[in-house]
């Protein structure tokens, strides 16, 4: 399998082989699972439950980790669909970290920090009105919204509302460091989320 959950830990910097300064986002790698396998002939779709960080659990979620041969339960699962040139897996397997080599191009999804509530300039870089010859104040509002026909809100209108926490997918990174040892990768360029979010880091697979 070509994924890994992990825990984001922040931001650092190494020098390259060319003498050039990388940023790179520090990710820790639990061990990953394979705890479900989904066929089509079962489900309706290829499908893999990746799970992480051993946890406590009710005896429903501990007997579907018990199916897989697991005696513990995981704090954290995702289901991945599978893609053609994904290799094949079984429940119970360990997902290695070496799956992952720097140079790999990998996308990072996450859920991005969370703004709250924010008006039209700061969330969607609107331009303000002026403040002087008429202003009256009104330098931040969005302005109008719509003509009179067709008498209603656009579904999609750039207007305030909650500005971040939401799932985030960030594409074209780069693995820039892998340590099996601390269980570290360092992926070239920023991720989102804040630090100790959860992280989904997958390659990216033609096909």
């Amino acid at each position: 399998m070509t994924a890994l959950l992990g825990r984001k830990l922040g931001m650092t910097s190494v020098i390259d082989e060319q003498g050039a300064l990388v940023p790179l986002t520090i990710v820790k790698v639990e061990p990953n699972f394979i705890t479900q396998v989904k066929t089509v002939d079962t489900d309706g779709y290829d499908a893999v439950q990746i799970a992480t960080e051993a946890a406590k659990a009710k005896k429903p979620q501990l007997g579907h980790f018990k199916r897989a041969g697991f005696k513990e339960a995981f704090k954290v699962s995702r289901e991945l669909r599978l893609r053609a040139a994904d290799p094949e897996v079984k429940a119970g397997d360990e997902v290695p970290l070496s799956a992952f080599q720097p140079g790999d191009e990998v996308e990072a999804t996450g859920t991005s920090k969370g703004k709250g509530f924010a008006g039209v300039i700061k969330r969607h870089n609107f331009s303000r009105q002026r403040k002087s010859h008429g202003g009256k104040g009104h330098t931040r509002e969005p302005g109008s919204i719509g003509s009179i026909f067709p008498q209603k809100t656009i579904k999609g209108k750039r207007m305030a509302g909650q500005m971040g926490g939401k799932r985030t997918t960030v594409k074209g990174l780069r693995v820039g460091l892998v340590d099996e040892k601390r269980r570290l990768v360092g992926i070239r360029g920023a991720v989102p989320g804040p630090r100790r979010g959860l992280v989904m880091i997958r390659k990216r697979v033609a096909g």
